[in-house]
């Protein structure tokens, strides 16, 4: 159950760590080797973060009498046998966060679960609302150790969020809420590459500088990487990463050796947006002028927040259902003068009614509303499915949306854009 002797500690793997070496194994040798190069995780991140704690701990509650081991108190070698005691014990019909070893890696299971005198179940639970081919990885590296260690896998599962359950009030039905999906033959296809991929890992890691590997689209797939901004902090300042159009186009000029998108020679085929941008000038298109006639006042720069809780808050809303609790208004005036209006929702009560009345008082009847983006658009129509009696007034405050940022793309480019 513990990792063999003699293996250095910069050698030995963790989940995560192993998910990071299948991303890109220069993430793997900076997360081991120079983790202080890493950019400080964002709120939007810590969020995630936080939010992905609280559904595994909704979970647990899928298994009544389960244990939970607590790795702080026990230390990594404690965790370990407490696992195995908890396994030898009948009376458990769960583990929650048990630590397993196998030859040189280590894995925390979110659920194990109990399935006769003998098998098991591996649950890994995920805030996200689908299996995902991350997830796959994930659940085929906690069988890999555990079935090394002589434990009998039944059947490994995702468990995820189910976006049809319906939240009718009171306490959610978990059962609902959440979706079991047997993954056992796509985590078994996993197992035999598993042995390979450990070694090229530990190679990597056991060398004396990073991999050389460029930062491109792989950065962010799955995820985003944190040392991307020490990755690209030595590309010029108009990288053609920048340049729209994704991930072919970007292949194909860095297939040529075009780093800078003023270096895209003059034959090569762009769009008319990334001409623009090739051609770094301010443009106005002949229509912007028509585009800014057609705005009235008074002109109402309007602006949501929003939140998406993945365990419904409030009667009859789904499971990341966009809930709007703040707008935002700026009001020009025919005369020049501006006035600034807002509504804020401070307490847990759903805030959309309340939302919608205030919104209707700002808004009143006449003006442009000056949006960017079609965001706004799509939470109005949420809220007119949602409270029909709303609707009247919401479809008219829909036709008033005047859309920026399709305006800029049609009409108009500035350098520092």
């Amino acid at each position: 159950m513990t990792p063999p002797q003699g293996i250095s500690s910069l050698l030995r793997l963790s989940k995560s760590r192993y998910l990071s070496g299948l991303q890109c194994h220069k993430r793997l040798y900076l997360e081991v080797h120079s983790p202080d190069l890493a950019s400080d995780p964002d709120e939007q991140i810590e969020a995630r973060l936080k939010m992905g704690t609280q559904i595994g701990e909704s979970a647990r509650e899928r298994f009544p009498d389960g244990v939970l081991v607590d790795v702080e108190p026990l230390g990594i070698s404690g965790a370990i046998s407490r696992a195995s005691e908890l396994m030898a014990d009948p009376n458990v019909p769960a583990i929650f966060e048990g630590m397993f070893a196998f030859q040189d890696v280590r894995v925390r299971v979110d659920v194990l679960e109990r399935a006769g005198s003998e098998g098991w179940r591996l649950v890994e639970v995920k805030s996200s609302t689908q299996v995902k081919e991350g997830h796959l990885d994930d659940v085929a590296i906690q069988e890999f150790v555990l079935v090394g260690t002589g434990i009998r896998i039944e059947r490994s599962e995702l468990m995820h969020i189910n976006t049809q359950y319906i939240y009718p009030g009171g306490e959610p039905d978990l059962g609902q809420l959440f979706s079991r999906q047997d993954v056992t033959p796509e985590v078994e296809a996993r197992q035999l590459d598993i042995p390979s991929r450990l070694a090229a890992m530990r190679e990597r890691l056991a060398a004396s500088t990073p991999p050389d590997i460029e930062p491109d689209h792989h950065c962010f797939d799955p995820y985003e990487c944190p040392f991307w901004d020490h990755c690209t902090q030595v590309k010029p300042l108009r990288w053609v990463f920048y340049l729209p159009g994704g991930k072919r186009i970007f292949q194909e000029l860095t297939s040529l050796g075009v780093q800078s998108i003023d270096e895209i020679p003059v034959n090569f085929q762009l769009t008319c947006i990334q001409q623009r941008m090739k051609n770094n000038v301010e443009w106005i298109g002949p229509g912007l002028k028509a585009e800014l006639n057609s705005v009235r006042y008074p002109i109402h720069h309007l602006d949501f927040e929003t939140f998406m809780p993945a365990i419904p808050q409030y009667p009859n809303t789904k499971p990341y259902q966009t809930i709007p609790f703040q707008w935002s208004d700026h009001i020009v005036t025919r005369d020049g003068g501006m006035r600034h209006e807002e509504y804020l929702c401070t307490d847990s009560k759903d805030p959309r009614e309340e939302f919608i009345q205030t919104l209707f008082k700002s808004i009143g009847q006449a003006g442009t509303i000056c949006v960017y983006s079609g965001y706004e658009a799509r939470i109005l129509k949420e809220l007119a499915d949602a409270f029909p009696g709303f609707r009247p007034d919401l479809e008219r405050a829909t036709e008033r949306l005047w859309d920026l940022l399709s305006v800029i793309r049609t009409h108009y480019y500035h350098p520092g854009f």
